[in-house]
């Protein structure tokens, strides 16, 4: 099977790197400034996981090539619509479509776009991110990608994705509840990136004040309830869960859009938080930290213009 990764970032680089590692058949949709930065460099890969320096195959909107077997969609969320049109030349009747975008209003877009017999549900767990020189710095013990049939079937063609992800440098897992998956995802990374971004710092100090445990739990709560509001199939006490993940992980850990805003860059704040809110809105469901996150993230928006 024929893939193709959309950017070659810190999400699609690393995974698409370590299937490229495998052997697999990987092309990386990229712009030009990228598709010279591998040229001269290689696809570097500094991880915690191995060290790797890899000759990737390049291709640039335009180009002309047949259509792949498989599109992975790894870019940040307000990049989507341009990754649409950039892809669908490469795309045919029975191409398969894996997100690993944040969140869940992505869906319906690619759904609109692609048909929805085509698009798998998909996630990933990771933290990475590119240095100066466009170098992969991964650091997190996770590494994982999960994927599978919007109905939770095992269908031939997961399986196929399956033994083809099979024994490489990433775990990626063919799962039977992908819904249940993507949403209990969105409401840990809604919590973690809400979080750190509103108190500009590593999750650490801000669990480990005192009202630190009761903010991040009361966050978690009021995107649960806006969940189960509009249905999600998401666990029962999942919340709580959730909040002793978070106390277990390194006191330096940093949520993506946190790093995002330190380095001044765009931010998913209406892709993540405000899709929720939007949805409180129409529950009537109260989200008083929901919205002080959100704020706080276009006031950041708005310095940043």
């Amino acid at each position: 099977m024929r893939i193709l990764v959309v950017g070659a970032g810190a999400v699609g680089g690393y995974f698409g790197g370590r299937l490229l590692e495998k052997g697999v058949d990987v092309t990386f949709l990229v712009r030009e400034r990228r598709k010279k930065q591998l040229k001269e460099r290689g696809l570097v890969i500094q991880s915690v996981h191995g060290t790797a320096v890899l000759k990737p195959t390049t291709l640039v909107t335009g180009e002309k090539i047949e259509p792949f077997d498989v599109v992975i969609f790894s870019n940040k969320a307000y990049h989507l619509r341009e990754a649409i049109r950039d892809v669908k030349p490469y795309v045919g009747k029975n191409t398969l479509i894996l997100p690993l975008l944040n969140g869940m209003a992505h869906m319906d877009i690619l759904w609109s776009e692609f048909g929805k017999e085509n698009v798998l549900g998909g996630l990933c767990f990771i933290e990475t991110t590119l240095d100066e020189k466009g170098s992969i710095i991964q650091t997190s013990p996770s590494h994982d990608v999960r994927f599978g049939e919007w109905s939770g079937e095992r269908t031939e063609r997961v399986n196929e994705l399956e033994e083809l992800f099979s024994n490489c440098n990433a775990r990626f897992r063919l799962s039977e509840q992908i819904v249940t998956d993507m949403w209990h995802k969105y409401l840990f990374i809604a919590t973690m990136s809400g979080v750190t971004t509103l108190f500009r710092a590593p999750i650490g100090p801000i669990r480990a004040g005192e009202y630190g445990q009761d903010i991040i739990l009361a966050l978690a709560k009021e995107i649960g309830a806006v969940m189960r509001a509009h249905g999600a199939p998401i666990a029962d006490g999942i919340e709580e869960k959730q909040l002793e993940q978070m106390n277990e992980m390194s006191s330096e850990m940093k949520s993506s859009m946190q790093r995002d805003m330190e380095k001044g860059q765009m931010v998913e704040a209406d892709h993540l938080q405000g899709y929720l809110l939007k949805l409180a809105k129409e529950y009537k469901i109260p989200t008083p930290l929901l919205k002080a996150v959100y704020h706080n993230l276009k006031i950041y928006d708005q310095n940043r213009a």
